[in-house]
């Protein structure tokens, strides 16, 4: 008879939390996870601030129960800068309110090098001696370590204490929340909404500081890549144009945050907000196609275009050029794609094709001299499954005709080094989004454009959502690399944000979204999709066909509109 070995087993009063790097750790049941982790991570300069467990994200203020698998999520990663960000904010909310008890703090937009632009309504912003004092209370609250805490509140509970602060953002949202409850945030006695989780403790948020800035202040705060430092202030002059025009769009809209826009959607008020906004875009891209063709003459034919993925620059750039020929100039557009160096070449040499190092530069220059000069020349066409560069189309540019060229690498000033600066006009597209879900909860530019991408490679590429997730990360990887550093550079920037379009795209994403199966993307997904159930959804029926929003959800009559009259003169 074989031994068995199987025998009754005594109830341990202990859990275990089991790492990925196969480290164990025990201690008593009903233990928060966050004390395992600082056993585990004792005095890390980039610590644990959350936990995927069971392929789910949660807290490290969840109490251990059973014995779990548990990965970390550092500062440097995506959710937990996001995790610090915002609890950062909290901290800030926090801190501003004991000193002002009556104000009404925004968190607006992010600026370039790691950081919020924050305003307070009704009264002068902050001095620079009010803004010492905030940032005293804040480093007050951080060395004593105070804990961060999740409440569970019924919906009634929450829409009084936030009327009774005067936040009509969120009691509008509430009005049509449909749970019985949600939870909030308390740090100090202070309690607040926010749609994602918090770090356990105000102990974790080290590394901040505030600026003085016109209208308002900075939050700054470290990038994922450095979560111990803060990158020095940087000059974002146009971005901050940008901004400001498109918070002045949203006043004239009569939408600052998205119970507003819910509002709008429920009244049939709706219909005049899309009117309104396209024709705001309509009104921007005929100024941008008038200043170019005023400043049009035989050394100033040549436009370049970038932006980062999904920021419409292909509607833009046909919408520019109809605006164009209207202004009696004959666009012209020219694939800086087709100016890379062989495959091989790249790959012998280790150059990212990401890189500005992937293009052929001298060829690019010389050409466009020669293109410029009214010399006949034969373009390049790449080959992208060759890998080889061939022969293209012989064309002799006219003298009223302008080269548009677009490509991530427009802005990089290196990009055309022999070109006069003045003779080179440079326009940055990006969705700058500033409609914020209220006062406290901003909406990333970055969460709007991996929407609208989702969407459009759904519809027009046959991707799943969770395969245009596992690539986002590379996207912005790149982004950041090419795009982003150099967006200061450009001559104008065109945003192509819609006040109304995350309550289009909500119906179209969210079925999209809820078949993310793979643990990582499944838990941006969920991310995404908690954000998106605060927007009413929106019917597409009045979108013009032209709108930048048709490049994502389908309809466009731009779709295959390529301007040809007056072609080039053929070899």
């Amino acid at each position: 008879m074989p031994q068995i070995k199987i025998r009754k087993a005594r109830e341990r009063k202990t859990v275990q939390v089991r790492l990925p790097d196969g480290r164990t750790f025990e201690g008593p049941k009903g233990t928060p996870l966050v004390e395992f982790f600082q056993a585990a991570f004792p005095g890390a300069s980039d610590p644990p601030v959350a936990a995927i467990v069971n392929d789910g994200l949660v807290e490290l203020g969840r109490p251990v129960q059973l014995d779990i698998e548990a990965t970390p999520v550092f500062i440097s990663d995506s959710d937990g800068i996001r995790i610090y960000c915002r609890s950062l904010s909290f901290l800030l909310i926090v801190a501003a309110h004991k000193l002002f008890p009556d104000i009404k703090l925004n968190i607006d937009y992010s600026v370039p090098y790691g950081g919020y632009f924050c305003r307070v309504e009704g009264r002068d912003p902050f001095t620079t001696e009010e803004l010492a004092r905030i940032k005293e209370t804040m480093q007050r609250l951080v060395d004593e370590d105070r804990p961060i805490e999740r409440r569970r509140l019924s919906v009634e509970e929450a829409r009084e204490i936030f009327a009774s602060r005067g936040e009509d953002g969120k009691v509008q949202l509430l009005a049509e929340f449909k749970e019985d409850h949600l939870h909030l945030y308390e740090l100090d006695g202070f309690l607040d909404y926010f749609y994602g989780y918090m770090v356990p403790s105000t102990g974790y948020l080290r590394t901040f500081a505030l600026d003085t800035f016109p209208g308002g202040f900075i939050l700054r705060f470290p990038r994922r890549e450095a979560p111990t430092k803060l990158l020095p202030p940087q000059r974002f002059t146009t971005l901050r144009e940008v901004f400001t025009e498109y918070g002045e769009w949203l006043r004239l809209l009569g939408i600052r945050h998205v119970a507003a826009l819910n509002d709008a959607i429920r009244t049939g008020r709706i219909k005049e907000v899309i009117l309104v906004s396209e024709a705001l875009h309509e009104q921007r891209i005929a100024e941008l196609a008038a200043i170019i063709a005023h400043r049009y003459d035989e050394n100033h034919r040549l436009v370049l275009i970038a932006g980062p993925s999904s920021s419409g620059k292909t509607t833009f750039s046909k919408r520019l050029a109809v605006q164009l020929l209207a202004n009696g100039l004959r666009p012209y557009p020219l694939g800086m794609d087709d100016y890379f160096r062989p495959r091989e070449t790249l790959l012998r040499e280790g150059v990212d094709f990401d890189s500005l190092e992937a293009l052929d530069l001298p060829f690019l220059e010389e050409q466009l001299h020669a293109l410029l000069s009214g010399k006949r020349v034969t373009l390049p066409h790449y080959n992208f499954k060759t890998g080889k560069r061939e022969e293209g189309p012989t064309v002799r540019l006219t003298s009223d005709q302008i080269l548009i060229a677009e490509g991530i690498h427009g802005l990089n000033p290196n990009l055309l080094r022999n070109f006069p600066k003045e003779e080179v006009f440079r326009i940055f597209v990006s969705a700058l989004t500033q409609l914020n879900l209220d006062r406290h909860n901003r909406i990333p530019t970055t969460d709007t454009r991996l929407i609208r991408r989702i969407v459009r490679d759904s519809i027009y590429r046959g991707y799943s959502a969770e395969a245009t997730l596992k690539l986002w990360d590379s996207v912005r990887a790149g982004e950041k690399r090419n795009i982003f550093p150099y967006q200061e550079e450009a001559d104008i920037m065109f945003n192509s944000a819609l006040a109304y379009e995350l309550s289009v795209l909500k119906p179209l994403a969210e079925p999209l979204l809820l078949q993310v199966k793979s643990p990582r993307e499944r838990i941006e997904a969920e991310r995404l999709l908690a954000f998106l159930s605060w927007f009413e959804p929106c019917p597409t029926e009045t979108i013009p066909g032209n709108s930048i929003l048709r490049e994502f959800i389908g309809g466009s009559t731009l779709r295959g509109f390529t301007p040809d009259l007056g072609p080039a003169e053929g070899g």
